[in-house]
């Protein structure tokens, strides 16, 4: 592709580490519920509380070694570690013999995602301009999209022949082997300083954030309450009796529409701006949940299921674009981290709502719950500044 050459090489690389990774990752995470609700037996309790504690823990992590990085001023080292500990601890998942042993895993699994994804986020936006940087995290995004697409297919196709669900979890190494190798090649510029000294405290660097960017993450903070773990999407198509290789697939086929929404809308981000994008998303996420709570057929809630995959096209590189655009550059690891501990943080109790909501008094009000909280949080998000 033609804007393929006016991407950064290491915008590239981590594009193609982030492939192999999703690729596992993906190959996993339409099994799991499944594997949690059929062979051990977990209720939709017990599968918020895997997804969201998961999320939520290491979220902490996020914050802490996206300070690091600002401070070290290297990316490249929490990004080989974060990527380490999740080939080597997210297959094990499979040797699980109950559920609390699952969120153990999962949880050890997302200490990588925390150590790495503030680190990663923060350097594309180091090599990039605001002319460019939409693209590049809708190009990044996209890479995380295509593994989604292959990953369930793969385990779609080893379930079809007869695969368990536990070694279908223990392949998973593989392709997590490759991404860890691909990161080796990731090249990043020597910054000036070494270190950062003086006196810190966690607050000292939030308080040099404009109120735009403070703003910004208190939206998230009520759009995130209302996004569960996609793991109850699945629960969903499971109980309209579509079977477990299907929605392995689906799940593949979800990834594949996030992959060109992404290609497509960071690029218009760029030129549109940011926000537009991001209200139109969660009005478009508002709108998908409310049909997830109307519609019981399963050709109808197919349809919702892939369309649903737009929405991570429109938000996801608009929002961390956002989010670099309004960070000082000397802290843009410190601002992802914030980031990613708002989308970590409250998935916890964003999926402990909607698991308890679907138990009490159904599926359809637990979906209508998360719509609520995307309309409200985009009306919010049209007054709030989206320039330094």
């Amino acid at each position: 592709m033609k804007f393929l050459s006016k991407l950064p090489r290491t915008v590239v690389w981590l594009g193609l580490v982030s492939f192999f990774n999703d690729l596992a990752k993906e190959m996993i995470y339409p099994v799991v519920p499944l594997f949690l609700a059929q062979v051990l037996g977990a209720g939709p309790v017990a599968v918020g509380w895997v997804e969201g504690v998961a999320e939520s823990t290491s979220s902490l992590i996020k914050v802490f070694s996206g300070i690091g990085a600002d401070r070290a001023r290297k990316r490249k080292p929490f990004i080989l570690v974060g990527f380490a500990m999740s080939t080597l601890l997210r297959p094990l998942v499979g040797l699980a013999q109950s559920w609390p042993m699952v969120l153990f895993f999962r949880f050890t699994d997302r200490l990588g995602k925390g150590v790495r994804s503030a680190p990663q986020d923060s350097l594309i936006a180091d090599v990039t301009t605001p002319a460019n940087r939409g693209t590049s995290y809708g190009f990044h995004s996209a890479m995380d999209d295509a593994g989604q697409l292959l990953g369930p297919m793969m385990a779609g196709g080893l379930l079809l022949l007869g695969i368990t669900y536990r070694n279908v979890i223990l392949l998973s190494i593989i392709p997590g082997v490759l991404a860890w190798t691909a990161v080796w090649q990731v090249k990043e510029k020597p910054k000036a300083r070494t270190l950062k000294t003086g006196k810190w405290t966690l607050w000292k660097d939030w308080n040099s954030f404009n109120g735009s960017l403070k703003a910004l993450l208190a939206v998230l903070i009520l759009f995130t309450l209302g996004n569960s773990s996609d793991a109850f999407l699945m629960l969903r198509l499971s109980q309209a009796g579509i079977s477990s290789w299907l929605i392995a697939l689906l799940w593949g086929l979800h990834g594949g529409v996030r992959m060109l929404s992404s290609l497509w809308s960071g690029p218009l981000s760029d030129r549109l701006g940011r926000k537009p994008l991001i209200v139109s998303g969660w009005v478009y996420y508002a709108l998908i949940y409310f049909g997830f709570a109307l519609v019981n057929q399963k050709e109808g809630l197919v349809a919702l299921f892939l369309a649903y995959g737009i929405f991570y096209g429109l938000c996801e590189p608009s929002e961390k674009a956002l989010v670099a655009d309004l960070a000082p550059k000397t802290l843009r690891g410190t601002a992802f981290g914030y980031y990613n501990l708002v989308l970590g943080l409250f998935a916890l109790p964003a999926s402990l709502l909607f698991g308890w909501v679907g138990q009490t008094w159904g599926y359809p009000w637990a979906f209508g719950v998360g719509a609520a909280f995307a309309g409200l949080a985009s009306l919010f998000l049209v007054f709030i500044p989206s320039k330094k």
